[in-house]
């Protein structure tokens, strides 16, 4: 690829999804370039997808997802794919809803099928569903949380698919398996318990990032998007000692940064080497919401425990960031401490930034300088672990309750719905021109 070709895409991939035009596909995690944030189409307000709560309302349709997944649901080429794990034997898989969490491991660790599902994105038919392994897990897995946590990535011909300790496969897609490896057992341990892999890959051109920080031996890998071959690996000892959150990567005309959350450390490494760019520290210890981009900054933040912090950074900053009486490094516009959130990523929409917490509380940032504008509620019964998306001048925010709230976009807290969707709401939503994708616990939903 000649020099003014590959600034060419580094200059796309750094473009806000309204800049980007004519492509309306969510091709990973959060979507188009991780942004959580799908303009140009009308989207609905008010729906009812539970039929015990009255007649069905808004819904285009709904189709049963086999076994148990938090795996978020991708769209290309008006194909929606996810991962599940289906049990091999009878009953369901447990999974607890209820709020709070314990340092407690499911009993499900018999053996299971993880699969790739597609479906019809107009119909919701299923068009074909692969078993990528079928073993007994190799690491187990916390009683909130799956064994097929994490969402597929595709670059529009390749189709990605990572479970952590069962493998990595990249298929095409229409489901015919391209290669698969194997990075070996990444236990995502604490007290003693493996709480589940939940980081999703990242596609960057011909390249493959991946964030597998097992406490005994943590570090990020680039592979080959062709072939899975390994172009370089990092150790992330004494840097990370446990993290969930998918690899962000950014792209600008004179570099291309991985993004990655963690704790003691976030870092910053180029993508081309490996080498560190940027750290910083003073966050929570349970670092799980993925860094992205916005306004032409980096936006990163965790919880539990530490100062549960929001960063704004600037992508071409260098060296230690953390913010102190003594270090003043410029590449960290702002912080906010105690605005941070602990499981779902949040999303810059305009001018602000929306966070949810597993407690229910919707909290508002203005996203050009951390200021608080508003911290509400949503109801006694909301639990917010599904990442928030943002399009038409809405806030879309799914809840462990089985409902989806509706917030109005802007610096005052306006609730305009609260839709029942009839199962809990794990995985983030994904859009596309004028529907909406939600997975609940057992079933993809077209809503629009």
């Amino acid at each position: 690829m000649n020099q003014s070709r590959r600034q060419l895409l580094r200059l796309s991939a750094a473009l806000p999804m309204a800049a980007l035009g004519a492509d309306p596909d969510w091709p990973g995690f959060r979507g188009r370039l991780g942004v959580g944030v799908a303009d140009g189409f009308a989207l609905p307000t008010a729906w009812n997808a539970d039929a015990s709560t009255g007649k069905p309302a808004g819904i285009r349709w709904k189709s049963p997802v086999p076994g148990l997944g938090h795996s978020s649901p991708i769209i290309v080429d008006n194909r929606v794919y996810l991962c599940s794990a289906v049990r091999k034997a009878a009953g369901k898989a447990p999974l607890k809803v209820a709020v709070g969490g314990e340092p407690t491991a499911a009993d499900d660790n018999d053996e299971q099928n993880w699969v790739v599902l597609s479906y019809d994105a107009q119909s919701g038919k299923e068009l074909w569903r692969q078993t990528a392994r079928s073993a007994k897990p190799r690491a187990t897995r916390h009683e909130k949380a799956t064994h097929a946590n994490t969402t597929l990535a595709t670059d529009g011909k390749n189709l990605v698919a990572f479970f952590g300790s069962e493998g990595l496969y990249c298929y095409d897609l229409k489901g015919k398996l391209l290669w698969s490896t194997d990075l070996g057992v990444i236990n995502i341990s604490k007290y003693g318990i493996g709480w589940g892999y939940g980081s999703s890959p990242t596609i960057h051109g011909n390249r493959i990032a991946l964030l597998c920080d097992d406490p005994a031996n943590p570090f990020l890998v680039v592979l080959n998007l062709a072939d899975g071959n390994e172009v370089w690996r990092v150790s992330r000892k004494g840097i990370c000692e446990r993290s969930w959150g998918t690899p962000y990567i950014h792209a600008t005309a004179s570099a291309v940064q991985v993004v990655t959350n963690g704790w003691p450390w976030s870092v910053s490494y180029d993508l081309e080497t490996g080498k560190e760019r940027w750290r910083i520290g003073g966050g929570g210890d349970n670092p799980i919401p993925t860094p992205f981009a916005a306004n032409g900054w980096i936006y990163l933040t965790n919880a539990h425990g530490g100062k549960a912090p929001v960063y704004a950074i600037r992508p071409d900053a260098k060296g230690d960031l953390t913010p102190s009486d003594t270090n003043k490094n410029e590449g960290l516009v702002w912080a906010a401490n105690g605005a941070g959130s602990y499981i779902a990523t949040p999303v810059v929409y305009g001018d602000h930034i929306y966070l949810g917490n597993t407690n229910g509380v919707l909290r508002c940032l203005h996203a050009k300088t951390g200021e608080k504008l508003y911290e509400q509620r949503l109801s006694p019964d909301a639990q917010i672990y599904a990442s928030v998306v943002a399009a038409d001048g809405k806030v879309f925010i799914p809840s462990l309750d089985g409902d989806v709230y509706v917030v109005k976009a802007g610096p005052n807290f306006e609730l305009l719905a609260r839709n029942h969707m009839g199962e809990p709401c794990f995985a983030t939503p994904a859009v596309l021109k004028s529907t909406i994708y939600f997975r609940t616990t057992d079933n993809l939903v077209a809503v629009g």
